[in-house]
């Protein structure tokens, strides 16, 4: 099937240390250009994201809070896609000042060296939590709340089926959304278990890796 969007990651795909390159933008452009759709799923709150990413228009829909919110740039207009954190829990989190701590609209976050705390707290509260990891970062959403479900809202917006998109990703809570589309693609700097599941993996890392496959897609014969 004709591939008809391109859903890519932020952080470490597109961008490079928090930043996403020139040439990398104009590749994005290029594929809007060509009347196919550009999704952004990520990590990141939004906030955080329309600092780093001015180009945040670019794309159709943008998933982030790792699923837990749609974001639609031609509206500036935010859907939730589940319930904001626990009080109680944020509550218990904070005097333990953990780095990077941050608290999304549906989302809590800190750095992976924490889990042990995270968890604790959970299980001492008794809550129905989702502890995942993306490298050396760790999140904390409702069960059945990842990219892959974050995706599957955006796609029923967009009318589209999973089968005509292709995901781009390098880390481990990329993986599930990589497998629900048709096209599964790593960048060359993914972690090994993404690349076990990619139908395609760039030789170019980051952003560069994504200029090679939509070059590959859009100048095909």
């Amino acid at each position: 099937m004709t591939i008809l969007a391109l859903a890519s990651d932020y952080d470490g795909t597109i961008a490079d240390d928090g930043v996403t390159a020139a040439s990398t933008i104009a590749a994005l452009r290029r594929w809007k250009a060509s009347g196919r759709k550009l999704i952004l799923v990520s990590g990141r709150h939004l906030d955080d994201l329309k600092q780093v990413l001015p180009e945040l228009g670019l794309f159709d829909i943008a998933v982030l809070e790792n699923g837990g919110l749609l974001y639609f740039p031609s509206m500036d207009m935010v859907r939730t896609l589940a319930p904001p954190p626990p009080t109680a829990f944020v509550e218990r989190l904070r005097p333990h000042n953990l780095p990077e701590f941050a608290v999304g609209r549906t989302i809590v976050a800190t750095k992976a060296t924490e889990e042990a705390i995270v968890r604790e707290a959970i299980d001492a509260l008794g809550l129905d939590l989702e502890v995942i990891l993306n490298t050396d970062a760790l999140m904390v959403l409702p069960p059945g709340i990842d990219k892959a479900s974050g995706l599957a809202a955006a796609l029923a917006e967009l009318d589209l089926p999973a089968v005509s998109v292709a995901a781009i990703g390098d880390a481990e809570n990329d993986i599930v959304f990589l497998r629900s589309c048709g096209t599964a693609v790593a960048v060359a700097n993914a972690l090994p278990q993404v690349k076990a599941i990619a139908n395609v993996v760039t030789q170019g890392e980051r952003g560069a890796g994504v200029e090679e496959f939509i070059a590959s897609v859009l100048d095909a014969p």
